[in-house]
């Protein structure tokens, strides 16, 4: 096996830790260093990692010849300055969601990796998550049949944020992971919110999508709720599955369950049946995501493949995003998505 790739990591707060210990555990990287401005964040990953090097200052990666790839774990807002930055020094970059707050930044992202030769991913997790990738495998091998509309809702209470919008902050997981269970964009998309806590950002949103064929999309992401709960519903006309995340055993439950048209009756009326037979849970193998995401930037980098959320797949998901956040201050107008 070739040596493994040396990796920093910007960003020890809320997500880094998780990022530095997959970094830390797979043989296909090293922890080479962390950053954060934060002296408490450091010293936590000083303690954990004596052997990486710790600075407040994100340049010091950046110009460092021998760490070949970063990892960015910062606060949305920044998250293109540094992708930039990194890309422009010549390393490779595992940016967290979303890649950027406009669907320009991501496109300038997106040139400046392939000018540079540089591999450029971000981390949808939940498109590398073994449940998501069952569902995936369900609707493409038709065993739900024709999917009708998948609706998900991803809320708790806490991790306020007062920068971004709960449409930034959390959507963007459900986002990733309805463009890649449906394997297209929306057509239009229409969002409704509210400002509950400060009156600025949107605490709360309800979103709505239209993919072809008729197919819809529901997301309710929110960081003001009583319960946590992560749970997608895929309704087809021959099954429908339930993912729930929180769930500890039986994360995928298949409903053999479905509504099927008879034909007319002497009035013209379309007769329907109702069909409701056994719940399936399938064994899944199951592993971190955030690990097999780890593995998968690292063979890419090493192999010179392009990610499975690569830059594109990155500003798909910022695009659904603009058109949200237009149709929220436009008091949840339709706004059409042009690919």
């Amino acid at each position: 096996m070739s040596n493994p790739i040396r990796v920093g990591l910007v960003g020890c707060g809320y997500w880094g830790p998780n990022l530095a210990r997959n970094l830390h555990q797979i043989p296909q990287t090293e922890l080479a260093a962390c950053c954060d401005p934060d002296p408490r964040a450091l010293g936590k990953m000083r303690m954990l990692y004596p052997h990486a090097i710790t600075t407040p200052e994100h340049r010091d990666l950046f110009t460092d010849p021998d760490i070949e790839a970063v990892v960015i774990a910062t606060p949305a807002r920044t998250h293109y300055a540094l992708a930039r930055e990194a890309l422009e020094a010549g390393k490779h970059v595992l940016v967290e969601k979303p890649l950027a707050m406009g669907s320009r930044q991501a496109e300038a992202l997106i040139a400046l990796a392939d000018e540079r030769r540089r591999v450029l991913m971000v981390g949808h997790i939940f498109e590398y998550h073994p449940a998501v990738r069952k569902i995936k495998s369900l609707i493409d091998e038709g065993e739900l049949g024709q999917v009708y509309y998948i609706y998900s809702t991803r809320v708790n209470l806490g991790r306020v944020q007062s920068d971004i919008n709960a449409l930034w902050s959390i959507a963007p997981h459900d986002i990733s992971i309805l463009i890649y269970l449906l394997g297209t964009m929306p057509q239009s998309v229409s969002a409704r919110g509210g400002t509950f806590l400060n009156g600025v950002v949107e605490d709360v949103v309800f979103l709505v999508l239209s993919f072809p064929g008729g197919m819809l999309g529901h997301v309710h992401a929110s960081w003001l709720d009583p319960s946590k709960v992560r749970r997608m519903t895929v309704v087809g006309s021959r099954r429908m599955a339930v993912y729930d995340d929180v769930a500890d055993e039986g994360k995928i439950k298949i409903y053999d369950k479905g509504v099927y048209r008879k034909g007319e009756d002497i009035y013209g009326e379309f007769q329907y049946r109702v069909h409701s037979g056994d719940i399936a849970i399938p064994r899944l193998d199951m592993a971190e995501p955030l690990r097999i995401e780890c593995v998968h930037f690292a063979e890419c980098v090493r192999q010179g493949r392009r990610p499975q959320t690569d830059g594109a797949n990155g500003l798909r998901v910022v695009r659904v995003l603009e058109a949200a956040q237009a149709s929220l201050e436009q008091g949840g107008t339709t706004v059409s998505l042009t690919v």
